[in-house]
């Protein structure tokens, strides 16, 4: 009986131990504030900078860092009747490839838009989201762009996740998915 008893707690705590130990599992941060913990450092009092605080609001017209540019048109129907008729795109025929925007258009449109731009997209036959094809549409260079930076009806902007020359790339290839579909 002893024996018994000693071999089931032995094998208990190999268990526990063993079960703890998984590294295929995902170790999750349930509170990343206590891990991570907030830079108090630059709200603190100085005289050298004005209001007493080092961390300042950034100076109006200041551009951040990095590939972000503004985008001067407004997300208005004025705004995309102006880009749809004024704006070109500014990517002569060496800079645009195929290559580069065929895997964005895949990532980012074809879901809705399908492989083709003909509106066939897997959103589009589970009916979730109904695009159209580009064939259907009267789109410019200018309309894509502005609607790939701010979204239209249904789409979200997609400004985040591309830069201005992926946009531009992107807009390129819708083009000549339009014209392919208009053939």
């Amino acid at each position: 009986m002893k024996a018994t008893l000693k071999i089931t707690v032995v094998l208990v705590m190999l268990l526990s131990i063993v079960s703890c130990n998984k590294k295929s599992g995902r170790s999750y941060q349930y509170m990343p504030n206590m891990y991570e913990s907030i830079g108090y450092e630059a709200y603190q009092e100085s005289e050298i900078f004005e209001g007493g605080i080092e961390a300042q609001l950034p100076a109006d017209g200041s551009i951040p860092r990095g590939d972000f540019m503004p985008f001067e048109i407004e997300n208005t129907t004025e705004g995309y009747e102006y880009a749809k008729a004024n704006l070109a795109n500014p990517l002569d025929t060496i800079e645009l490839d195929d290559d580069v925007a065929g895997p964005l258009y895949n990532i980012y449109c074809a879901i809705c838009h399908g492989n083709k731009g003909a509106g066939d997209g897997m959103l589009a036959k589970k009916e979730l989201i109904i695009p159209g094809s580009y064939a259907d549409k009267d789109i410019t260079a200018g309309s894509i762009y502005h609607t790939i930076y701010y979204g239209k009806n249904s789409m979200g902007s997609y400004a985040n996740q591309l830069n201005e020359k992926e946009r531009w790339q992107v807009v390129a290839f819708v083009e000549k998915l339009t014209a392919d579909l208009k053939k």
